[in-house]
């Protein structure tokens, strides 16, 4: 009976010896982390500060201006922008290179009439980002545009920042071709270049894109 007892008593031991060391190695294991998920948050654009900028060229001189925004919001996640959508008022076209306010006027009626952005038919355009990407130190910004009704899909280098405070975009400037956007005017594709001579306007318009978001 004494060794039984002896017995029972080593087993007893040897078991708790074992739920001991069970529960220190439960202790001792290391949590795995849990990966952080960063939601995209949305800015508001500023539209004073959300505009293209334009470059016409004719044969002979050109005129260059503005477009602001009139809405805007770009989506970013972490330090990163992952998309954004903009309505542009093409009403608040603007001629910077023009001094004489008559001229000047005599310009921006042109530019609203059905000869080019017929704006009392088409008022707005709208610029979608659809994909930001990276290449040779720069982000590439690719989107569709979409003037008189018409979309395209359009690509441009552009410096980006992005802060606590918002997001800044500021692009090189970039080509697109007026007349695949239905503003044929005085466009050598649709018009004998021989009789347009120094009316002729080239069909490529230089473009700068800003936006300033918060």
């Amino acid at each position: 009976m004494k060794n039984i007892a002896i017995k029972s008593i080593s087993f007893a031991v040897i078991i708790l010896g074992l739920i001991s060391c069970k529960n220190e190695k439960a202790k001792t294991t290391e949590a795995k982390p849990v990966e952080k998920v960063i939601a995209a948050k949305t800015l508001k654009a500023i539209p004073a500060e959300t505009m293209i900028s334009w470059d016409a060229k004719k044969v002979v001189g050109g005129h260059q201006g503005t477009i602001n925004a009139s809405t805007g919001t770009l989506e970013v996640k972490g330090n990163k922008i992952v998309g954004g959508n903009f309505i542009l008022d093409i009403n608040t076209i603007k001629c910077t290179d023009l001094e004489d306010a008559e001229k000047n006027g005599k310009l921006i009626g042109h530019l609203k009439s059905p000869d080019l952005f017929d704006t009392e038919k088409y008022p707005n355009a709208a610029f979608q980002i659809t994909n930001v990407s990276e290449a040779s130190g720069k982000s590439v910004i690719s989107g569709n545009l979409t003037i008189k009704g018409i979309k395209k899909n359009i690509s441009f280098p552009a410096t980006v920042s992005v802060s606590e405070n918002g997001a800044i975009i500021k692009s090189e400037q970039f080509d697109i071709d007026r007349t695949e956007f239905d503003i044929k005017y005085n466009s050598g594709k649709f018009a004998d270049p021989a009789k347009l001579g120094d009316y002729l306007i080239k069909d490529n318009v230089g473009i700068v894109v800003s936006v300033t978001a918060k």
